[in-house]
This record gives C-alpha cells, structure tokens and sequence, in this order.
C-alpha cells in the first residue's frame, strides 16, 4: 500500500470500533484493485464535530457503526430514499463537501441469510431493536418475509415493531414463535462477553436456520448451540462481507472483490 498525497481516505465512525474488521476488508479490496486508497478506524463520540472534521480534511467516505447509525442522520446533506425508509444510515459518501447517507446493512443481511432460507414467505424471529435490526428487519420485509420482533427492552421493541409494521413478542416468550429463522441483531455474543447468549438451546430447536450478526468471535454460542441443534447457520462475517461489498461498489463505482474480500476477513479473525 502506497500512501501519499493523493491517498484517498476512508474509515469507519463508531465507539468503540477496535474490534471492526471493516479495515481488513476494504484495505484488501483497495489492494487488490490497485487503488491509492486506504481505511481506518475512527472512534468518535461527538458525531456533529467528527462530520465536520471528516468534511474538512476531504474523507472520501466513512462505514457507520454502534451506536451512531441514527444519529448521523439529523447532520446529513442528503440521505438516500431507502436509508431514510429504515430510520439508520451505515455508509457515508462525501462529495463536493456535501455528505450523503445510505444503508448497506439490509443488502449484507439478506444476501447473508438467503444462503441458509428462502426468504419470500418465510417467518424471520428478528432480536434486538437498534439500527441493525431495523435495517434487517426492512430488508426482510423487501424480500416478502413475515418479520416477528423481539427485545429485552420493552418500549423500544414495541417502537420498532410499529415501525416496521409487524408483530412484537416479549423476549422471554420467543418459544413459542413458529419461524423458519432468527436472526441475533444484538451484541449478545460478542468479546469479550462471549458466554452470553440471547436465546436457549430449547428455542434453536424449533428453528430450522440461524443467524448471527455477531462477527467476533467467527463461531458466537449462538451459533455453536445452533448447530448442535441442527439448525442451518451462518456467521455475522457473512453480512459483514455483502454490506462492505456494497460500500465499497458504492465508492468506487467497480465490482467488489468479494472473494478477496472475505479471505481477508477470515485471515484476521484467524489471526494470520
């Protein structure tokens, strides 16, 4: 990688974000392109004078993540119809000092689980209640599924649920919910808490397919216990991979580099 002045700058907004494997993916993406550009990670929690900052030292784009994805969008210049449909943006573009907002995370979810469900007029048990689970939560919706939603937190579960129009169960009585998948859109699962789980073996058994959104560690006890139980799985690097292949396709306007993408992705969290 060649950095000068022309290096074009790109980067992920969040706190905290030394987890992300974003960098690893979209640096390998630029390397295998051959692009004079580079991304890293920036942990900002004033998001107004970190937009302003990134505006003025001419970033070219920027990944959003926990716990910014709403909040980015009262600061915007212009917002894609689709992400303003969701209520959260996770992908930024700055162009001619203007900064656009979209949403890639519905794209990387649906790719993700379709690889495990078919989606069209099945029953998803979606958990959680923040941006990611509205982002899958429409995408779902999109693609002709039934979305049922649940969360630990009562009033913004209810929230959400009218949002997307569909149906809310109290976490507790998600058992009883027939779904052909769930999909964890929470941060139960990840390190360093990675004992937690936010479902029990018995719910797994009733659900044909799970996903995780979860990326580290690659294998969440959601998953592991998925498994056990028979259900087909697939990790959150999955989503990671397709709502960074569409960042990035958004960038630059080329084809994403999908496979080098994902080997990059698998190479970190393997630590090689």
């Amino acid at each position: 990688m060649q950095l000068d002045g022309k290096t074009k700058l790109y980067g992920i907004m969040g706190n905290p974000v030394s987890h992300s494997l974003s960098p690893a993916l979209h640096n390998a993406a630029f390397r295998a392109r051959g692009l004079n550009r580079v991304y890293v990670p920036f942990e900002v929690t004033d998001v107004k004078l970190a937009l302003n900052g990134l505006r003025s030292l001419g970033v070219c784009g920027v990944s959003v993540t926990i716990p910014h994805k709403q909040a980015v969008i009262s600061h915007l210049d212009a917002i894609d119809p689709v992400a303003e449909r969701i209520g959260a943006v996770n992908t930024l573009s700055f162009q001619d000092g203007q900064i656009s907002g979209f949403n890639t995370d519905w794209i990387g979810a649906n790719h993700a689980l379709a690889t495990i469900a078919d989606l069209p007029g099945a029953t998803v048990l979606v958990l959680g209640a923040g941006g990611s689970a509205r982002a899958i939560g429409f995408g779902l919706k999109e693609k002709g599924a039934t979305v049922v939603l649940a969360n630990r937190t009562l009033a913004l579960g209810l929230a959400l649920a009218k949002d997307l129009d569909c149906e809310y169960c109290p976490l507790e009585e998600v058992g009883a919910v027939k779904a052909d998948a769930l999909v964890n859109a929470t941060s139960v699962g990840m390190r360093p808490e990675t004992d937690a789980t936010p479902v029990s073996r018995s719910v797994l058994e009733k659900i044909p397919a799970v996903m995780d959104i979860v990326y580290a560690p690659l294998e969440t006890r959601l998953l592991r216990e998925a498994g056990q139980a028979g259900c087909r799985t697939v990790a959150g690097t999955r989503m990671l991979l397709f709502q960074g292949a569409a960042q990035y396709e958004l960038w630059t306007g080329r084809k994403a580099p999908v496979e080098v993408m994902e080997a990059a992705l698998l190479a970190h969290l393997q630590g090689k």
